[in-house]
């Protein structure tokens, strides 16, 4: 089996994690999950998101949040934009590092953005371009990379090609997103596979969901296919609005637990870690999917 010695873990819970809960969980708490997280190893996270409020009512408090924390000059917070407005509102907050997102799927960003995927990226050109004038890192999140929701699995020559074309533009990081959770370990495999050739100057980064239970084995066909970078939340925190039965992100506890298991370094105290997912616990509906969590708190371990 072939392995890295070390692998950089994502922290998204703050973003993608929770901004699909139903009751809006105070701006304090996040603040509070935030400055926790920044305890545990974790260098590099989504902190939150400059959508219009209308569209995510979780993420209003955007500025109050990147405001009241504690930003530790050793860790890297992002916040997503959904367009040049948003653009607008993250170079205020004085944030360095800003994350898109744009769908292989006509269907499913036209259904997520209103925008055709070419109208999307044709829209970001210029927010790369003033992004990299301001020296602002772009990461660049290809969402469906693998299945759609409305039409099924999507092609890997079109993934490929919008890798490519992001590194034209110069991205510093591409995410290649199984969004729904539909994908296998060996669609993962051969779409990493090809991606890793391509030898970008940017980043490639992994990002599963669990909705279909494949999360850790997908997180294994990346690892394989070379991929040393990932994506997760907090006690599986997240999910796509549009997969029916979505059961979240791929656990960041569970992924280090794995990691740790292998003898892979990951740079993160799990004690730490598990301790942030209880300050957020209380304030989601959800039946959290980590399995990690789900050991340690119960009344028999």
């Amino acid at each position: 089996m072939n392995l890295p010695e070390k692998v950089e873990i994502i922290e998204v819970g703050p973003r993608d994690g929770i901004q699909n809960e139903a009751n809006f969980i105070p701006t304090e708490k996040k603040i509070e999950l935030i400055n926790a997280l920044n305890k545990t190893g974790i260098k590099r996270m989504e902190a939150t998101s400059f959508v219009h409020p209308k569209y995510v009512p979780q993420m209003r408090d955007a500025k109050e949040v990147l405001d009241g924390i504690e930003q530790n000059p050793s860790i890297q917070y992002m916040a997503l934009i959904p367009n040049e407005k948003g653009y607008e509102r993250a170079l205020e907050s004085g944030i360095k590092a800003l994350s898109l997102v744009v769908g292989a799927s006509d269907s499913f960003n036209l259904k997520n953005v209103k925008m055709t995927r070419e109208q999307s990226m044709e829209s970001f050109e210029a927010v790369i371009e003033k992004a990299k004038a301001n020296d602002i890192l772009i990461r660049y999140n290809i969402a469906t990379s693998f299945w759609c929701p409305f039409d099924g699995i999507v092609d890997s020559k079109l993934v490929l090609s919008m890798v490519e074309r992001m590194e034209q533009l110069g991205v510093d990081e591409i995410v290649l997103c199984d969004t729904i959770g539909r994908a296998n370990p060996k669609q993962v495999l051969n779409l990493f596979k090809e991606a890793v050739s391509l030898k970008s100057e940017a980043m490639i980064t992994a990002h599963f969901h669990d909705t279909y239970g494949m999360a850790m084995s997908n997180v294994m066909a990346a690892l394989q296919a070379g991929v040393t970078r990932f994506d997760a939340s907090i006690g599986g925190l997240g999910g796509c609005p549009f997969a029916p039965g979505a059961a979240g992100n791929a656990a960041t506890e569970d992924i280090i637990f794995m990691m740790h298991e292998m003898g892979i370094d990951t740079g993160i105290d799990m004690d730490q870690l598990l301790a942030c997912i209880e300050i957020v616990k209380p304030f989601t509906n959800r039946n959290l999917t980590g399995h990690l969590h789900k050991v340690k708190t119960s009344k028999s371990y």
